[in-house]
């Protein structure tokens, strides 16, 4: 009899166990999956972060050995588990202090010199220094990447807001943009109350200047 009972105590017992497993695992699920797009959206970030970082690098030192398409696929290369190709994108802006800088650096804006746009992804989102298709331009279909059309630097090239009062004439930057879309496995959740977790943005970015 005590064999008995005791083998019905297991039972309930392994029973109730799991009724609450039931119970808690949708939660679990619930903070986990957010936790785990949280951490994946920091993961891209950095590895965004870099690319920028390394592009302005590369950018300053190799663009007179190297195409700019070469130096974009190379960033793009160390970039897994990202999948640049059909996510990402990358910028590479080339801006120069105009003329109408005086001899005591007044009145320096920085403009447009050159811009190119990563070959090798799908994924097209807008520069935030300056969009190639203004002021008569356009993409060039040669395989460069490049924006065709650009005026020589003077008071008709495109004036960029970043970097104004900071170049002086013919001096280069070259501003690297990295983007990429992340699509987050769940949304804003609804804790009740009126409570909700906030959504994490997709659209991933950084910028870097050199």
């Amino acid at each position: 009899m005590k064999a008995k009972s005791s083998l019905k105590g297991r039972r309930a017992w392994r029973g109730a166990v799991s009724v609450e497993m039931a119970l808690l695992l949708p939660m679990l699920v619930a903070v986990a999956l957010p936790v785990y797009d949280f951490a994946r959206n920091i993961q891209a970030q950095m590895i965004l972060t870099n690319i920028s970082r390394e592009g302005a690098n590369l950018s300053s030192r190799a663009s007179l050995t190297y195409p700019m398409q070469t130096i974009m696929s190379s960033l793009a290369a160390t970039t897994p588990p990202l999948d640049m190709a059909a996510n990402g994108m990358i910028y590479i802006t080339e801006v120069i202090g105009n003329n109408n800088c005086d001899a005591n650096g007044n009145n320096c804006t920085g403009v447009v010199l050159a811009q190119y746009r990563w070959t090798g992804g799908n994924y097209y989102p807008a520069s935030q220094i300056w969009n190639c298709g203004n002021n008569n331009t356009s993409w060039a279909t040669d395989g460069t990447g490049s924006c065709s059309g650009l005026p020589s630097p003077g008071n008709t090239s495109p004036v960029v807001n970043l970097l104004q009062g900071q170049l002086y004439q013919g001096e280069i930057a070259y501003v690297v943009e990295s983007f990429y879309l992340e699509t987050p496995l769940v949304g804003a959740l609804n804790l009740g109350f009126g409570i909700s977790t906030p959504a994490l943005s997709p659209n991933l970015y950084a910028m870097t200047v050199f």
